[in-house]
């Protein structure tokens, strides 16, 4: 499911921020095995893309990818010309926006509690309220590193069909200064991620992350001392940054399914033909690319709760 709506998602992202102005830009992104032992795993991720739809990638020698970016010094490489970048505050800005235009009410700071079956759909209850404050016929559980805990209080859904969550934080370090990279580097995945990449953001300044570290409760915060590894791993991209320009930057939590012993685990989108449960679909384990396939995950949805057909 990462693979096939992380494709047809990118398709369907391009088209949309291009017909409606939000910013974005195809940067395309060098993949780089730094020895001969990593250059097998090229392999593997050319053939898991050919897999997938994505018939753009390809490969480049040492030469090759030092003429796309001369400061990165590696074995072998991979390109994907089509991997670009948005601004995603502006891509939620403007899904919002179309959403309330087509009468959705964003409520913040309204806390889910449980959701209790009815004859005329799904009682909602919010944290305070003694009644179910809404009523709806269908509702899509995707609260992300909370996902689990309404899922365990929806009326009626059985235990076998709630994964356990487990939180794998990412940390990154910005660079304050420009870079000399024009795409998005990454070395070949590492178990747990994608490993430290360098990825920029539209203005063209530099981050390099993020690292995984497990934790057991959600802290979005960002320790210093890490800025001797991140260095390390970024100096294998970049071997003249500059030490005192790489400084702290920012969390994200990802929310796992299976812990760092357990095989990769898919997306999980569940609807009624996984649960019995009429007009619910529940999202567990939507990490990267869950941006890249957001407008195909919504199609999913959508056909889920018989609102439609994914377009293939």
């Amino acid at each position: 499911m990462k693979a096939g709506l992380c494709t047809r998602g990118r398709e369907l992202l391009y088209r949309y921020c291009s017909d409606r102005g939000i910013p974005h830009r195809r940067t395309g992104k060098i993949i780089f095995a730094a020895d001969t032992a990593q250059a097998v795993r090229l392999d593997v991720i050319m053939a898991a893309a050919e897999a997938a739809g994505v018939g753009d990638l390809r490969r480049l020698g040492a030469r090759e990818a030092a003429a796309l970016e001369p400061e990165l010094h590696c074995h072998e490489a991979l390109l994907s010309p089509s991997t670009g970048i948005v601004d995603s505050h502006g891509l939620m800005t403007a899904l919002l926006g179309e959403a309330s235009a087509h009468g959705a009410i964003f409520a913040a700071r309204s806390k889910a509690t449980r959701l209790t079956r009815r004859s005329d759909g799904w009682g909602l209850h919010i944290d305070g309220e003694a009644e179910p404050t809404l009523v709806a016929r269908n509702v899509v559980n995707a609260g992300g590193l909370a996902a689990h805990r309404l899922a365990r209080a929806t009326e009626g859904l059985a235990a076998e069909h709630i994964p356990d969550i487990r939180y794998a934080r990412g940390v990154y370090f910005t660079y304050a200064g420009k870079v000399p990279f024009r795409h998005l580097v990454y070395p070949v995945p590492v178990p747990g991620g994608l490993g430290t990449h360098l990825t920029l953001d539209m203005a063209g300044m530099a981050r390099f992350g993020p690292d995984v570290e497990w934790i057991d409760a959600i802290d979005y915060g960002v320790d210093p001392a890490r800025g001797a590894r991140f260095l390390a791993a970024a100096r294998l991209i970049w071997s003249g940054i500059d030490p005192d320009k790489l400084r702290p930057g920012y969390a994200g939590i990802r929310p796992k399914i299976g812990g760092p012993d357990d095989p990769v685990a898919d997306f999980r989108i569940d609807g009624p033909e996984r649960h019995g449960l009429p007009g619910l679909v529940n999202l567990f384990g939507i990490e990267s690319p869950g941006l890249t396939a957001s407008l195909a995950i919504a199609e999913l949805v959508a056909a889920r709760l018989g609102m439609g057909k994914p377009e293939r």
